[in-house]
């Protein structure tokens, strides 16, 4: 079976974990504070803060945004569920905008329409990899006061071009940027993640939360030559990346440029080989990013069924994955409130549509994601193409 990825994990990796558990400490701890330099260093960002996922690291950096009961958060119904799912546990009400079908990013045109006197956020996703339009973005947020925060949890290894120079996704350019390690991603650390942030009181207020806001670290306990009483300021949560995971992290930190070329590489052969499909659609990289392609998404021509092509592709030993998914048209989001901006007690919509999300709708209906991993042999690529036009010639005879 081809999967979709395969983490690279070998004994740069086993021989961290062995080091950490020689310390004898294995929690929150010195690993952490290692990790969290390295990576703020990697991609030149001021602050970076580890948390136990990319979702709790998006429910944070709301939080520090001031998002809360009653306010809208701007964002993409087209991408994993994680996203909708912090505006909804930050008590705000996601506001979705569609997206532009070249890149699967949100479209830029369609933000203004849709902030209100309630909007606290906008939630943007550098969707599979591929950076979305930040520039245009943030200068929107800066026009209306609006807080930027970036759904990097694909992106780590993209670049965007800022102001003439290539810059890494997560500087970050907008107010705050976060990360997952989950083993889709290039960077795993099994499960965890990462924030970064230009903003000093923010990441003060990340460290104190994700350690249910005790006041005193345990790092500075542990070392204290007094005994010190700690406090809980406020309302915190168990949010703590362990020194166990911290270390596998600088360990795959160490190979994320050499992967990303390699998987950069591979995308440059996929689009050779798939030119013989006809209708077949490819993602495009704007001039201005550079993707680290954590997915490889292909739109099947006319007439050929998603459901189909992929069955076809698994009974052949290829795995893909559809094109994300579109967020409002989940159940959960069939009881839980959201916008498009318009009242949709009177829209006309039937249920699980949207006529302004008709991008994502179709995105999620007529798009595949391909295996893709940067230990891929050329013997493995010529296999899924192979597959993939069998299906696609077999499905559209049907």
């Amino acid at each position: 079976m081809i999967p979709i990825i395969k983490p690279d994990l070998d004994d740069r990796e086993l021989n961290a974990i062995r080091r950490v558990l020689g310390s004898g400490w294995v929690a929150q701890g010195p690993e952490v504070k290692a990790f969290e330099d390295d990576f703020a260093r990697h991609l030149g960002a001021s602050h970076a803060c580890a948390v136990s996922s990319c979702t709790t690291a998006l429910f944070l950096a709301l939080k520090a945004a001031g998002v809360g009961e009653g306010n809208e958060v701007i964002t993409v119904s087209h991408s994993f569920i994680a996203t909708a799912n912090s505006i909804r546990h930050s008590g705000a009400t996601p506001v979705f905008v569609d997206i532009d079908p070249a890149t699967f990013n949100m479209n830029p045109d369609l933000i203004e329409r849709v902030i209100t006197p309630r909007t606290k956020a906008i939630l943007c996703v550098h969707q599979i990899g591929m950076p979305c339009d930040l520039g245009r973005i943030t200068e929107i947020g800066r026009k209306h006061g609006i807080p930027v925060i970036e759904d990097a949890a694909c992106a780590a290894g993209s670049e965007i071009l800022w102001n003439g120079s290539w810059e890494k996704i997560g500087k970050p350019h907008g107010d705050a940027a976060c990360f997952s390690f989950h083993p889709r991603k290039l960077l795993t650390t099994g499960e965890g993640g990462m924030i970064t942030t230009r903003h000093a009181e923010w990441d003060a207020r990340f460290r104190l939360w994700r350690q249910h806001a005790m006041s005193v670290p345990d790092t500075v306990r542990h070392g204290a030559k007094q005994v010190i009483f700690e406090s809980y300021v406020e309302l915190g949560y168990n949010f703590r990346m362990t020194d166990i995971q911290a270390a596998v992290g600088r360990a795959q930190l160490g190979k994320l440029l050499r992967i990303v070329e390699e998987r950069r590489r591979r995308v440059g052969r996929y689009r050779e080989l798939l030119q013989g499909i006809a209708g077949l659609g490819l993602a495009m990289e704007p001039s201005w990013a550079r993707s680290n392609w954590q997915s490889f998404a292909v739109r099947l021509p006319e007439g050929c069924a998603q459901r189909d092509v992929m069955q076809s592709m698994l009974d052949d030993g290829v795995s893909t994955r559809r094109g994300v998914m579109a967020s409002h048209r989940e159940p959960a989001y069939a009881r839980e409130p959201w916008s498009c901006g318009e009242d949709r007690s009177s829209c006309g919509c039937s249920a699980g549509t949207c006529r302004l999300l008709r991008e994502s709708e179709i995105a999620q209906d007529h798009t595949i994601v391909l295996p893709l991993y940067h230990q891929m042999t050329d013997e493995e690529q010529d296999k899924v193409v192979e597959s993939l036009q069998r299906a696609v010639t077999s499905t559209n005879k049907r």
